[in-house]
């Protein structure tokens, strides 16, 4: 359930530094600060997002007077604050006291196409403070997550269930947002069930049935997540074709046609993912159809958003994102063999993988 990386991720991992090699000293050291400064930018943007700064700017250019009678805020704050992210594209001036939000910033408000405003939520009252563990999980192999909530992520998770609702919210900005640019056009396996294991709010589902009356689909995820995909599925008009069950997928998963994995198998060591596929295998008929959606690892020393994706499962949990032989190899375990890959936009850091169940 961690999600993928956000379009700013994107965007940063495919930024090459921009020291040349024939730099000076103090330009290298420039450039080190810049990125060692990036985890104050990243509490500059959750602000951003978290007070409706970006959500009130999306309507128009406001001086920061009127900024801040709208959201609440210290209009001497608030005006330090902008003045800072113009450095960064998110904002600009405009006029002598007055910020216009820019293309990018504009990820940062409520409910407009390409939001990643509540994954920008997510990640800072759930990831952020877990990273401070960062030096323990190179030292140890321990996620930095369980070092700092002393139990894993999702077990923090289950015992923390009011980040759920931000948490749904999140996986739906990336469902209509960077996955929905991997999924345009795309047409699931022949098979009139479909089973989306570890669903979470079950809205890739619904993307990818929604125009395929004939077809139903089942959300499987932990108990505390099932209210929540019911509640979307229903305000999507799905609920009728697609029905929501609590489970553990570690030991059992409903009879279906195609089973769909979207960002899961990476939330996992090998080991686990293997019981995951192990436990569809049981269920599915010979012949069943696997759909992953997950980034492959990219290769070589080329920016990718994959590479900071890994970082992120490095920190979180004990899985890791995988090379396309990687995949296979998995599928392989579990008596799937990989039929083909099908690789998202230059935009998109995430791929299709299609296997097909041979034992």
């Amino acid at each position: 359930m961690t999600p993928a990386p956000t379009p700013s991720q994107a965007d940063a991992a495919t930024v090459p530094v921009t020291t040349a090699p024939e730099a000076s000293a103090s330009e290298r050291s420039l450039e080190m600060l810049r990125l060692l400064s990036g985890f104050q930018q990243s509490q500059a943007l959750y602000a951003l997002a978290k007070l409706g700064v970006a959500t009130a700017l999306h309507g128009g250019p406001m001086t920061v007077e009127e900024l801040a009678e709208a959201t609440e805020t210290d209009a001497v704050a608030l005006g330090r604050l902008l003045h800072v992210l113009s450095g960064i594209g998110v904002v600009t001036h405009h006029g002598e006291d007055a910020f216009a939000l820019t293309p990018l910033g504009s990820t940062l408000a409520a409910d407009v196409p390409g939001s990643v405003r509540d994954v920008a939520i997510m990640w800072m009252e759930t990831h952020y403070a877990p990273f401070s563990e960062l030096v323990t999980t190179v030292r140890t192999g321990i996620p930095a997550a369980t070092a700092h909530f002393g139990q894993s992520f999702v077990e923090w998770l289950g015992a923390h269930p009011e980040h759920m609702p931000v948490m749904a919210s999140a996986m739906a900005n990336l469902t209509y947002g960077p996955k929905d640019a991997a999924l345009a056009g795309y047409r699931l396996p022949a098979g009139e069930v479909v089973a989306d294991i570890g669903g979470a709010d079950g809205s890739v589902l619904a993307r990818l049935l929604a125009d395929e009356p004939g077809r139903r689909g089942i959300v499987l995820d932990v108990e505390h997540v099932v209210p929540t995909a019911r509640a979307r599925l229903a305000d999507q008009g799905m609920s009728g074709r697609i029905e929501v069950q609590a489970g553990d997928f570690f030991e059992s998963v409903p009879a279906a046609d195609v089973y769909l994995l979207s960002t899961v198998l990476h939330d996992w060591d090998d080991a686990s993912c293997a019981r995951i596929l192990g436990r569809i295998a049981q269920a599915a008929p010979d012949g069943a159809r696997l759909v992953v959606v997950e980034t492959v690892l990219s290769e070589g020393d080329e920016p990718h958003p994959s590479k900071l994706l890994d970082l992120t499962m490095l920190g979180m949990v004990s899985g890791h994102e995988r090379r396309e032989a990687e995949f296979a190899a998995l599928f392989a375990s579990a008596g799937f063999t990989l039929d083909r890959r099908v690789p998202g936009p230059v935009d998109s850091p995430f791929a299709v993988l299609e296997a097909t169940l041979t034992r």
